[in-house]
């Protein structure tokens, strides 16, 4: 099954994860980058972050090659900011029409998933979702654990 790994990372835990994705589901990776590329670090990070979600910013994406549509499993994840998906994905699946497509969502975060998940299926109307998981600092966790739980989950969501 053709499939497509779509995520946002700001620290590197979404990256890892969806590295580990893409190794278990044999996948193509399109990695989402904004425009505003600054990097924030301690509470100016939460308080900008937590500002775009609350006031519904829709961060410009740097343009990129790849079709979603040209895939039978689309695998979408990133990080959760303020209980929400990070903005980045947002921007992406409003510009970006996904419809009559397995999918698949992942969100990774420090301890609380929020509505993350549910607010990712929202924008995804007209798809079937295969399986969803949320990922709790993979950066901090035992690499091996981290890759047999993500690829546990990609056996099931390609069954």
């Amino acid at each position: 099954m053709k499939t497509l790994v779509i995520y946002y990372s700001y620290e590197g835990n979404s990256a890892l994860a969806a590295e580990e994705i893409k190794k278990a589901a044999g996948a193509d990776l399109l990695e989402l980058k904004t425009e505003d590329d600054t990097r924030r670090t301690g509470l100016a990070k939460y308080f900008w972050g937590g500002k775009q979600v609350v006031t519904h910013q829709s961060p410009k994406l740097k343009p990129y090659t790849v079709n979603p549509g040209d895939y039978e499993l689309i695998i979408i994840g990133g990080p959760v900011w303020a209980g929400s998906p990070a903005p980045a994905l947002q921007s992406f699946l409003g510009e970006t029409k996904i419809t009559g497509k397995r999918i698949a969502l992942f969100v990774t975060h420090a301890g609380g998933k929020g509505k993350a998940l549910d607010k990712l299926k929202a924008l995804l109307p007209g798809n079937t979702i295969a399986g969803e998981i949320d990922l709790v600092n993979p950066g901090k966790q035992e690499r091996a654990a981290v890759s047999k739980q993500i690829g546990d989950w990609v056996k099931a969501i390609q069954a």
